[in-house]
């Protein structure tokens, strides 16, 4: 199998393992009776990033999310050209994750999808200002469109570790389109998903955007 096949094969199942594990967290806590707990979901949504980071880093870059897929390819560390397709197997690894989540536990009612206690507009801005944060981190540890060097997936990882904690009470700290769309499709329950697709997105741009307010002028001028 060619290399050109594996990246979108390594973005498929790594963002079917992370969507798993972390919503499978929060339906598990749902189901029975705050189980895995508050501080359990943040760390296995951290946790399962350093381990998919690991695993498939240098297959496909780890992306796992179209919000730094696009905000790559705007900083020019990634082809425009690829940006689709690794939208749509991502889209297909996030799909499968939740259909498995409602299989295994059909009494969750959002499958571990995103919803917010806040004013639209106060979700949309956190939502923004989560994954600003993170493309932050992971625009200033990348090479290419590929995560690197032996702290990079603690960095990255421990930025949704801490986000996940402080946020989720309030819009579960989704930071990516397609761990809130592949629930919503599957639960039905669509509130509010417009914000966690479009905030996500606006927000990993302005984190690319900063690092050339923090780096040389040509720090994202790079392939």
């Amino acid at each position: 199998m060619s290399s050109f096949n594996k990246k979108y094969i390594a973005e498929t199942l790594g963002t079917f393992i992370l969507v798993f594990c972390g919503t499978a967290a929060m339906a598990v806590n749902e189901v029975y009776n705050g189980s895995v707990t508050h501080v359990g979901i943040g760390i296995t949504w951290g946790f399962i990033v350093i381990a998919m980071i690991y695993a498939f880093g240098d297959i496909s870059g780890a992306h796992f999310n179209p919000a730094v897929t696009i905000a790559f390819a705007y900083a020019k560390k990634f082809s425009w050209k690829e940006v689709p397709k690794y939208v749509v197997f991502q889209l297909i690894g996030a799909v499968m994750a939740s259909i498995m989540v409602r299989y295994l536990f059909p009494d969750s009612e959002t499958l571990g999808g995103t919803r917010t206690v806040l004013i639209w507009h106060k979700a949309f801005v956190m939502e923004f200002l989560l994954t600003f944060f993170l493309m932050v981190v992971i625009i200033n540890v990348s090479t290419g469109s590929k995560e690197t060097g032996i702290l990079a997936g603690i960095a990255i990882g421990g930025v949704v570790m801490l986000e996940a904690l402080f946020a989720g009470p309030v819009t579960n700290a989704s930071m990516n389109p397609v761990r809130s769309f592949a629930p919503a499709l599957i639960s039905g329950y669509w509130k509010d998903l417009w914000l966690y697709i479009l905030a996500p997105i606006l927000g990993a741009l302005a984190g690319v955007i900063s690092c050339k307010w923090v780096k040389n002028k040509n720090c994202c001028d790079e392939c």
